[in-house]
C-alpha cells in the first residue's frame, strides 16, 4: 500500500495551505504546528513533510524553531524543505530533528553542493525536490520556473546518486481537482526504482487508492484533510490496514526462512 504523509506548510510559525503556490491564496489552518502534528501521530502516521514557506521564499531557513518543536513534540519522522541553500541551512535542520532534507531549488542553483550533501549525509537522508510547472522544474517558492525538464532533472539526479524524489504538479497543488497520475506512472516507467512520493492535487482516498497504480511508494496529503474531504477515521483506517498488511508481509517471510530466528540468537 501507498503511504499517506501528512504536509504541514509554515508562513509565520502557523499551519497554512497555499493554492498553486500563491503566497495570496494563504489560508490559516491550525495556529500551533505541533498541535497539527499531534492530530497526525496520533492517527497513526509516522512521517510528516513539514516545509518552510518563509524561508524557501527567502532562500534561507526561517522556520527552524517550528521544527525544534515538532521534532521534539512527537516520533515522527520528519523530512523537511524550505530554504535549505548552504552547508550551514542543513547542518542546523538536521541539529533541530529533521530525519531528511528535500533539496528543490538549490539542485537546480548548485547541483555541486547537493552532491556534497549525498556524499555526507548519504541518500537515505536527502531527498530531490523536483516540483513541475509546465513540464519543467519550478524554483524559488515556485515563483519562478526553470528551463528543466522534469524527466531530464530526476535521470539527472539518478545517475548523480539521489535515490528519493517529491514530485509535485504544481498546477494541480490545493486545487483538489486529483493528483497527476500519468506523470508519475512516466516517472516510474523511466526508473522504476526511484523512491517516488507523489503530490499535488489529492482530493479524497480514491486520489490515495489510484496512486498505487502509478509505482509511487508515497503520497503527501494536505489539503484534503484540512478540508475535511479525507476524515480523520479514513486517516486511521488506512493506516490500520497498512499496519496489518505490513505484518502479514513480515509473518510471511519469516516462514519463508525459518532458521532466521534461530541464526539470530
Amino acid at each position: 500500500m501507498i503511504e499517506i504523509i501528512p504536509a504541514i506548510d509554515i508562513i509565520d510559525g502557523e499551519c497554512v495551505r497555499l493554492t498553486q503556490g500563491e503566497f495570496s491564496s494563504r489560508k490559516v489552518y491550525e495556529r500551533d504546528p505541533l498541535a497539527m502534528a499531534r492530530r497526525f501521530e496520533a492517527a497513526g502516521l509516522r512521517r510528516l513533510h513539514l516545509v518552510d514557506l518563509d524561508g524557501a521564499k527567502a532562500r534561507k531557513v526561517v522556520n527552524l524553531r517550528v521544527l525544534e518543536t515538532i521534532a521534539s513534540g512527537t516520533d515522527l519522522i520528519i523530512d523537511f524543505g524550505g530554504g535549505v541553500q548552504s552547508d550551514e541551512d542543513i547542518r542546523s535542520v538536521f541539529s533541530a530533528g529533521a530525519e531528511m532534507v528535500t533539496a528543490g531549488s538549490i539542485a537546480v542553483r548548485s547541483a555541486d553542493t547537493v552532491e556534497e550533501w549525498l556524499a555526507v549525509y548519504g541518500a537515505g537522508r536527502i531527498i530531490l525536490g523536483a516540483d513541475v510547472l509546465d513540464g519543467r522544474i519550478a524554483v524559488h517558492a515556485w515563483q519562478e520556473s526553470s528551463a528543466v525538464g522534469v524527466q531530464d532533472f530526476l535521470q539527472d539526479w539518478w545517475m548523480r546518486g539521489m535515490r528519493s524524489a517529491v514530485c509535485t504538479d504544481v498546477s494541480r497543488d490545493g486545487m483538489l481537482g486529483g493528483p497527476a497520475a500519468a506523470l508519475y506512472r512516466s516517472i516510474m516507467d523511466r526508473l522504476p526504482e526511484l523512491q517516488l512520493t507523489a503530490s499535488g492535487g489529492v482530493s479524497c482516498m480514491d486520489d490515495v487508492l489510484a496512486l498505487e497504480n502509478t509505482g509511487a511508494r508515497a503520497v503527501i496529503v494536505g489539503k484534503a484533510i484540512y478540508e475535511g474531504r479525507i476524515s480523520w477515521k479514513e486517516l486511521e483506517a488506512y493506516v490500520q490496514t497498512q499496519r496489518a498488511a505490513e505484518h502479514l508481509r513480515a509473518e510471511d517471510q519469516d516462514r519463508a526462512l525459518p532458521g532466521r530466528r534461530e541464526n539470530a540468537q
